[in-house]
């Protein structure tokens, strides 16, 4: 039978050394009333200590305010965290670059498969997600940093079928879960219709109840009747414990100070289309993107540079032939940006995250625009590792291991860089200071050689140069017309790439300040 507690009351349910499930997706769905008092009470007890966390994109707004697994970081209350991303709460990232708690990542997709065969009693999830990647345990097995290294834990596996590798991992039984939704009734059932998508709590859920654990769920608010069948998340006897924010303390998201109905499917508002003006790096990396777009595609878009693609379909009117997935689960309307993402304001649908993940895993996207930190010599790219500085990877090897078109869209330099056009030609006026290609990457997310062996097509996008994956390594196809390839290419790269022999220059529409007059076929 379900129970309305405080936050006080269910903090003490959490014991030493426990395996704790947190489901969130970054800026949206942090209990905050429940962490805040778990905080509390270790501070001022010593316990709960030595806590294992395992999650998907671990709650925070990326500031060291109190918010998400911020409230959490502290030495002695963790003992090791797992999860697909750890880079929005700062002060968590920090005791990870100290070496004050393990760190493992996996991708996203391969976290939410384990919950649900957690909840199913099974051994475990066998995938191709991860091969060759950092998570592969032939190179860092997961690990984020030193003290991951020397733990001595194994999350995974190679296991040969039919002479193909693949990774199983192992279940990981969450003990106790901490879970929050927008909605609950007083029978103590759960709904996700006020949040703007449902992560992985149906999952988490059922995981630990398989396991004889405790489901705790903070709640926005208390629904005055019960829930409508079809409208229930979590059944009420899948849940032990309710915390009501009766208050409102905790916004919705946050970036999201109030209740937002065309994010959460509920009602439809027009939203202005974020369309770049001015033609800087940024603009001319989506222009070039975009002349990757086919009618019809299913197209999911990274953070940053890449959702510059959007932007530029919109001025060019060619939106409403695309249909851009999230990978939380929201499909088709206007993807949300920064802290908020994970939200798309008037979604055509809105998937469970783990089904969008064997959509994903199944090929369902056609296309997808990714960002990119470092790239290498063979055409590795890393997104998830700079210096003692460490994120994991999110989504991102789900959707790079399952989709036949790859395009990563960066500056081809960081740190300092400022570029100008003048008559269709682009000029380098302040090179910047970081290398962006390198001889080897510090952490292989994307996997160049499991490309190769699957046959997808892969770009390398900046605004002065444009590279293809091949056999031999990284190619440069197509330079933009004003640079020069040994002053402005070459020398600001730390190898020295193949180099086509029909190489071209960049199509001409992408440096004019007029549309480009796109259409895709």
């Amino acid at each position: 039978m379900t129970r309305f507690a405080s936050a006080e009351d269910v903090s003490s349910l959490i014991q030493d050394n426990c395996v704790l499930g947190i489901s969130c997706f970054g800026g949206w769905l942090g209990a905050d009333l429940v962490f805040s008092a778990l905080r509390d009470r270790f501070l001022a007890t010593g316990s709960p200590s030595q806590l294992t966390v395992f999650g998907g994109i671990l709650p925070g707004d990326l500031t060291d305010l109190d918010h998400g697994m911020n409230m959490l970081a502290i030495p002695g209350l963790l003992r090791r965290v797992i999860a697909a991303h750890v880079g929005m709460p700062p002060r968590l990232g920090r005791m990870i670059s100290e070496n004050r708690v393990e760190a493992f990542s996996l991708p996203l997709g391969v976290v939410t498969n384990l919950l649900h065969a957690a909840a199913g009693r099974k051994p475990g999830v066998l995938t191709h997600v991860g091969l060759g990647t950092f998570v592969d345990p032939r190179i860092e097995g997961g690990a984020l940093n030193e003290s991951a290294l020397q733990s001595g834990l194994r999350l995974n596996s190679v296991v040969s079928l039919e002479d193909r590798d693949y990774l199983f991992y192992p279940v990981i039984r969450p003990q106790v879960c901490i879970l929050r939704a927008g909605l609950a009734d007083r029978n103590g059932s759960i709904s996700a219709m006020r949040d703007p998508f449902a992560a992985d709590q149906l999952e988490m859920a059922l995981a630990v109840k398989a396991g004889g654990g405790t489901v705790i769920v903070q709640a926005d608010a208390l629904a005055e009747s019960n829930l409508p069948p079809r409208e229930v998340l979590l059944h009420s006897s899948s849940v032990d414990y309710i915390v009501v924010d009766s208050e409102h303390r905790c916004p919705p998201g946050y970036d999201c100070p109030e209740y937002r109905p065309e994010l959460c499917g509920t009602a439809f508002l027009p939203q202005r289309s974020a369309v770049l003006s001015a033609l800087g790096s940024r603009k001319i990396c989506g222009r070039r993107g975009a002349l990757e777009l086919r009618k019809g595609s299913v197209i999911n878009l990274g953070i940053g540079i890449p959702d510059t693609v959007a932007a530029v379909a919109a001025e060019e009117g060619v939106s409403s032939e695309l249909l851009l997935s999230v990978e939380s689960g929201p499909l088709g309307g206007v993807p949300a940006g920064g802290v908020a993402f994970g939200a798309s304001a008037n979604p055509e649908a809105v998937y469970r995250l783990s089904d969008n993940f064997d959509f994903y895993d199944g090929g369902g996207l056609d296309i997808a625009f990714l960002g990119a930190g470092e790239i290498d010599e063979r055409g590795n790219v890393n997104v998830s590792k700079f210096g003692t500085r460490t994120t994991g990877p999110g989504g991102f090897i789900n959707i790079v291991q399952s989709t036949d078109t790859i395009c990563f869209l960066c500056t081809f330099t960081a740190g300092g860089l400022k570029t100008a056009v003048t008559d269709h030609q682009l000029r380098i006026l302040s090179e910047g200071r970081e290398h962006k290609f390198k001889k080897q990457v510090q952490q292989i997310t994307f996997s160049a050689d499991y490309a190769r062996k699957k046959g997808q097509k892969v770009l390398y996008i900046t605004e002065r140069a444009v590279f293809r994956l091949e056999d031999r390594g990284l190619t440069l196809i197509e330079i933009a017309p004003g640079v020069d390839l040994e002053q402005d290419i070459l020398r600001s790269m730390d190898f020295e790439p193949i180099i086509s022999p029909e190489l071209k220059l960049m199509d001409r529409r992408i440096f004019s300040e007029e549309p480009m007059g796109l259409q895709i076929g």
